[in-house]
C-alpha cells in the first residue's frame, strides 16, 4: 500500500528498491530553500544500518506488513538456531551469524519474537531484562568496599558481565539485553 511521505511515521515498516525499512523519524526540514524536504531516519531491516535520507513532499512509499510470532527457543545446532512456533508447533532455522548479540541471551525453551516480512526472517526480539544464574565469578576481596565496585562474572549462556562485590556464584541476576548490563537481582 503506497502513502505519501507525510503520512510516515515512526514505527511504520516500508520498502523502497527492494529493500525494507523501519521508519524511526520523519521529520520536515524547515530551513530556508528547502522547506518542502521531509528527513527520514530509518533502519535497514536485514542489515541493521541507519541512514538519514530526505524526500520531496509528494514522494510515496510502500507500507510493509511485518509478521512478528511467539517462538520458543528450542537449541544451537552449530551454525544455525532452531526455533519452534508455540501454536503450529512448525520449526524455523536462523542463521548464528545473524543473531551474534541476541546468542549471548538465549536459553533453551526461552520464549522471544521472531519477526517475518513475506516468509522471509528478519530477526529475534528479545525480552528486555531476562534472568541468569551465575556459574563463574571472582570471589570478593575483604576490605574492597569502594563505592560502586563491580567484579567479573559469566552467566549461564557464557557471556561476562559485570555485577556489584555481594553477587557470589549460583545467585540468580537480571541482565539488560539491549546494553548486556547487570540490572539487579532476580
Amino acid at each position: 500500500m503506497a502513502v505519501n511521505i507525510k503520512e510516515l511515521k515512526a514505527g511504520n515498516a516500508y520498502t523502497e528498491n527492494n529493500d525494507l525499512f523501519l521508519c524511526i523519524s520523519n521529520e520536515q526540514n524547515k530551513q530556508g530553500r528547502l522547506s518542502g524536504k521531509y528527513m527520514v531516519k530509518r533502519k535497514n531491516l536485514r542489515t541493521s544500518a541507519i541512514t538519514e535520507v530526505s524526500y520531496n513532499p509528494t514522494a510515496k512509499v510502500d507500507l510493509a506488513m511485518i509478521e512478528k510470532r511467539k517462538m520458543q527457543y528450542l537449541y544451537d545446532s552449530g551454525d544455525m538456531l532452531v526455533f519452534m512456533d508455540n501454536e503450529t508447533f512448525e520449526q524455523i532455522e536462523i542463521p548464528g551469524s545473524r543473531l551474534e548479540w541476541e546468542k549471548n541471551f538465549l536459553k533453551p525453551s526461552d520464549e522471544v519474537e521472531v519477526t517475518s516480512y513475506q516468509s522471509e526472517v528478519l530477526g529475534v526480539q528479545l525480552p528486555v531484562n531476562v534472568a541468569f544464574q551465575i556459574t563463574e565469578t571472582e570471589p570478593a576481596v575483604k576490605g574492597d568496599t569502594a563505592t560502586g565496585a563491580t567484579k567479573n562474572a559469566t552467566i549461564e549462556t557464557g557471556y561476562q558481565i559485570k555485577v556489584p562485590l555481594f553477587i557470589n556464584e549460583g545467585e540468580m541476576v537480571l541482565v539488560n539485553t539491549v546494553d548486556g548490563k547487570y540490572q539487579g537481582r532476580a
